[in-house]
């Protein structure tokens, strides 16, 4: 049976102006189901998963019943993070622009409460925050509930499971007992059924039967790869696919900050989230991802609800997360706003049992798949880089260097010469700096659902080592080897020499000139000690003596080049996994 229209579902003339401008065309089944009954004041209880519209759900008939004349707290939104709360507070303000003077403001951890006390005082009509600082602001009394008729409880089970059961008891112990509360949860578990059985008024129960917990936009599949080569994994895959934006899960922050380093040193654009990073520092690095200054966001489970960001294209379980519902929640991050995404897991061992699991709760299978082999990664890049020379051809869009080309032509080289040097100098300086995993064994195969077995490891093992090569600068990592060793690394002068790693390159507009000029001026080095500055598009290499090298580091630590901060250490290309 087809949903009733908005308009049918008693919702005053403002907010049905609203939802159309917000571009919403019929009620999800959550919607079409809690607005009508949430308008009689009856107590709800809310089953239905992340994604299914809940928000708007009981943000609707709340605002409808907000006396704007009265500036006190007249809702209660409770939620388990502090991303869901701004999220919350941003889709309840969107949602009450129509009605004039509604005002509603996020209190959470890890905020100035000094600026919350001010707000507060101001006066507000809803109030969105998360269990600990609400209960903070009660026993502080800046919070008044005296004046609380609706009280909802976003994804009650994981404020539970996250530990809030006393906070949450005690605040509803504070309120009205003649309020109205909207109870929304994924699971009916004990710990909610308690919860409601306590505080409820004889509650409705709304369920919204669940057929598959994914959407069909996005593309679930799984990689059986080690735990040391999954960096390598993860590269070849964003090389293929080529993602806007990524999101990479881990299980701890560890594994999150040892994986930002490990992708910025092979220059991706990298940025990590978890629950170390201060509330400033978080708000500027979302801000850089959703501007896509930050292409690949690493984070913990702390990021997996409330991160509203309709461009990630990708997200990869680096690590399987170890329940279910978090699986689903993580993967919900791609595939928003009638877009395609794709998920991708990574398993070995035991984890396969949890894969497992995870296919049980969603209803869904999950596609297995091999990971890229170097061969399509380098044949992704080739095919990437015609495309991009038919496209100017035929638009035209290129300037005319003649001149150049006959000098060249005068001293006896063919065009079709001529034409391979300048592709492959493209090649070379347009890659990304990447080290491609070479094993000794089968022990170490770097991928166990590539072909194993002991001839494989003898017949390949000298090519994978000749193959080895930086994916933007040939035999790169032979040279870099070169530089290295102690008895033969000799530079400028016959002095051994080390390779230094920026976090700056092309994509800056930087000019070997500027590396070099900042290094002798700021380092107060003598001439000569420094070698071959090669220019990436997102990071440089610079050889210098390796007496020096250590000073180099901590004086440029600080610095900045083109007005832009940068990150300098020792090269570790060869030992990132």
């Amino acid at each position: 049976m087809d949903t009733l229209p908005f308009s049918e579902l008693g919702l005053s003339g403002p907010l049905l102006e609203a939802v159309e401008k917000m571009g919403f065309e019929q009620p999800s089944p959550i919607q079409a189901k809690t607005i009508p009954l949430a308008l009689t004041g009856k107590d709800i209880i809310g089953l239905s998963q992340t994604g299914s519209g809940k928000t708007a759900a009981f943000a609707l008939p709340t605002l409808q019943q907000i006396d704007a004349t009265l500036m006190k707290p007249q809702a209660l939104i409770v939620c388990p993070t502090r991303e869901l709360a701004v999220q919350v507070c941003e889709e309840v303000f969107k949602l009450g622009s129509a009605l004039g003077n509604i005002r509603s403001m996020p209190v959470y951890g890890g905020a100035p409460i000094d600026r919350q006390l001010r707000a507060l005082r101001k006066g507000t009509h809803i109030v969105v925050g998360t269990p600990g600082r609400l209960l903070d602001h009660l026993r502080r009394k800046s919070f008044d509930p005296s004046h609380i008729k609706t009280v909802i409880l976003d994804e009650a089970d994981r404020m539970l499971d996250m530990g809030f059961r006393e906070e949450m008891e005690d605040m509803l112990k504070a309120l009205p007992k003649s309020r109205q509360t909207l109870f929304f949860s994924a699971t009916m578990n004990p710990g909610v059924r308690r919860l409601i059985e306590r505080f409820g008024n004889e509650p409705e129960l709304i369920e919204i039967e669940r057929k598959a917990l994914t959407v069909s936009s996005i593309d679930q599949s799984c990689y059986e790869v080690r735990g040391r080569s999954k960096v390598e994994a993860l590269s070849r895959i964003i090389d293929i696919e080529q993602p806007k934006l990524s999101l990479i899960f881990c299980n701890t922050k560890r594994v999150v900050d040892d994986l930002t380093e490990s992708l910025l040193a092979r220059g991706f654009t990298a940025d990590r989230l978890h629950g170390d990073i201060t509330q400033s520092m978080r708000e500027r690095v979302l801000a850089k991802f959703r501007e896509g200054t930050v292409e690949i966001l690493v984070a913990t489970d702390v990021a997996a609800r409330g991160l509203d960001i309709d461009d990630v294209e990708l997200v990869v379980n680096f690590e399987l997360p170890q329940d279910p519902e978090d699986y689903v929640h993580r993967i919900g991050r791609t595939g928003r706003a009638g877009r395609d995404g794709k998920a991708v897991n990574f398993v070995f061992g035991r984890d396969i049992y949890r894969l497992q699991t995870i296919e049980k709760y969603i209803r869904q299978p999950i596609r297995r798949e091999r990971i890229p082999t170097r061969e399509q990664v380098e044949g992704r890049r080739a095919d990437q880089l015609f495309e991009t020379i038919q496209e100017r051809l035929e638009a035209g869009d290129y300037k005319s260097y003649q001149p150049y080309l006959d000098r060249l032509l005068e001293q006896g080289h063919t065009a079709t010469d001529i034409s391979n040097a300048l592709i492959t100098l493209i090649r070379e300086t347009s890659g990304r700096e990447g080290q491609f995993i070479a094993e000794d064994n089968d022990k170490n195969e770097p991928f166990s659902n590539e072909r194993s077995g002991r001839d494989r490891g003898k017949r390949n093992d000298r090519s994978d080592r000749n193959d080895r090569r930086d994916r933007g600068d040939r035999d790169q990592p032979r040279e870099r080897n070169r530089f290295e060793r102690s008895d033969k690394s000799k530079g400028p002068g016959s002095a051994k020499m080390s390779t230094l790693f920026l976090t700056v390159g092309k994509a800056q507009s930087v000019m070997p000139g500027d590396i070099a000029g900042m290094i002798y001026r700021e380092c107060e080095l003598p001439d000569g000690v420094l070698g071959r500055i090669r220019i990436f598009p997102k990071h440089t290499l610079v050889d210098v003596e390796s007496t020096h090298a250590d000073s180099v580091i901590s004086s440029l630590q600080n610095s900045r080049l083109r007005n832009r901060s940068f990150r300098i250490d020792h090269d570790r290309g060869r030992n990132e996994d």
